[in-house]
């Protein structure tokens, strides 16, 4: 049987979407191998968030051409979807490309590649309702689990491509995350994260379906929440909208819920917010950040920041930077902004020059590491659960190594194998938070 490579570029559901794709192919027999010289087949789940996220899709299809110029080379996702919504001709070095929502055709698209000698199959992501059937059953991570559970976005935020490259919001049946879930629990996965291209969405599709009214991302997380044998859930990014009063304290009395949430900000500032169409401002921001602190204790709040979008002044950097210092984030991810052709913004005027994105990046990425040790000094003293994920050898010591409810990585100075247990721990010293 052939051997296959694959490598995923982008975000958690693209890495869901391969880990998918290389279950199918196991289950029809073949081989994968790691990515480099020997393959059969490459199969390239790209990224197209931005114009470098572009190039490197790219790159890596070269890269797999160059390593057997006799495989076929499969281009899969965002890239090559936003590249056939745009117009624009694909690489000569591609034989097969797969659109959004195609990935789940992968074993006859690759069976009928045999008859032909180029096989194209992107479909119009803007116009489809379908949610794409991909699952799994085991993942690469041997405890914890990235659950995909919606596709697609309606924000359209001025900087972003992905509600072209995605298609609108589409959701996955209550039933069939149940389903997986309840097998990967059956598998030993003790922890699961779900997550999905705008998860804040789930559900809003339904509302059109009598049957499915009340199917939100609520109502997902407390029947997740009843499969036996799921210790943690935890949630991948969300829009600060859908902490209400009655989402925070609900999530607050499940046992399992893991208090960590990457609430997106993108800017402290609610004049970058307006050109950014992000439809919220930094107050309603903010209140968002002190229900979840009322209903759970200490939690940990992380966030993404974009630094010189267009436009973006002095004075409205400095208005951003000192709201970032109020919230106190655990962690704080700080991105340049970076233009992507077929965006509002990349036609922007007052573009930002790069010099002065790298001096405020560089001014957040101090901040957020002062608040980051700030709120880890403060779980010193405390007893924490891991869910221990390796082992590992620290200053010459055995240890296990795991992450906290919070998604703190803590050590265990231990030689006996504790891998997918949750273990207690006292964080006596600062030094067993690793990174």
């Amino acid at each position: 049987m052939k051997k296959v490579a694959l490598h995923n570029l982008g975000c958690k559901v693209n890495a869901y979407e391969t880990e998918a794709m290389q279950e199918m192919l196991e289950k029809e027999g073949y081989e994968i191998v790691p990515f480099k010289e020997g393959a059969d087949i490459y199969i390239i789940n790209t990224c197209t968030v931005t114009n470098i996220a572009d190039r490197k899709s790219r790159q890596m299809l070269h890269r797999a051409r160059k390593m057997n110029p006799d495989a076929i080379v499969v281009a899969a996702g965002c890239y090559v979807q936003a590249q056939e919504n745009e117009h624009h001709e694909l690489d000569s070095c591609i034989d097969i490309v797969i659109g959004n929502n195609k990935k789940q055709d992968l074993i006859q698209i690759l069976d009928e590649y045999e008859s032909k000698c180029k096989t194209e199959e992107v479909i119009d992501i803007n116009h489809t309702n379908e949610y794409e059937n991909l699952n799994l059953s085991r993942t690469g991570e041997h405890t914890r689990a990235y659950i995909k559970v919606q596709d697609g976005c309606n924000q359209f935020c001025s900087y972003c491509i992905i509600p072209f490259a995605r298609g609108r919001v589409r959701s996955r049946s209550l039933e069939d995350v149940v389903q997986e879930v309840t097998t990967l629990s059956g598998n030993g996965y003790k922890e699961v994260v779900l997550t999905g291209i705008h998860l804040s969405s789930y559900g809003v599709d339904f509302e059109e379906q009598e049957a499915r009214k009340k199917t939100d991302l609520l109502t997902l997380i407390l029947a997740v929440h009843e499969i036996p044998g799921i210790e943690r859930i935890r949630l991948g990014s969300l829009e600060p909208r859908i902490i209400t009063e009655e989402f925070a304290k609900t999530i607050a009395g499940l046992p399992k819920m893991c208090p960590h949430f990457h609430l997106s900000l993108q800017s402290g500032c609610d004049a970058t917010l307006k050109r950014m169409n992000r439809r919220y401002t930094t107050g309603e921001y903010y209140e968002k950040c002190e229900l979840l602190r009322k209903y759970f204790d200490h939690p940990a709040l992380t966030t993404d920041v974009i630094v010189g979008f267009p436009g973006e002044t002095e004075e409205e950097f400095e208005e951003s930077k000192a709201f970032v210092d109020k919230v106190n984030f655990y962690e704080t991810h700080i991105f340049k902004y970076s233009k992507r052709e077929g965006t509002r913004a990349a036609v922007m005027e007052n573009q930002v020059p790069e010099q002065i994105k790298a001096e405020r990046s560089a001014q957040l990425i101090e901040l957020g590491a002062k608040k980051q040790e700030a709120y880890e000094k403060e779980m010193v003293g405390k007893n924490v659960e891991i869910l221990v994920e390796e082992p590992a050898q620290i200053n010459g010591k055995e240890v296990q190594v795991g992450h906290t409810k919070e998604y703190i990585k803590v050590a265990l100075e231990s030689d006996e194998n504790l891998q997918n247990q949750i273990v207690k721990v006292r964080i006596d010293d600062h030094s067993q938070i690793i990174h």
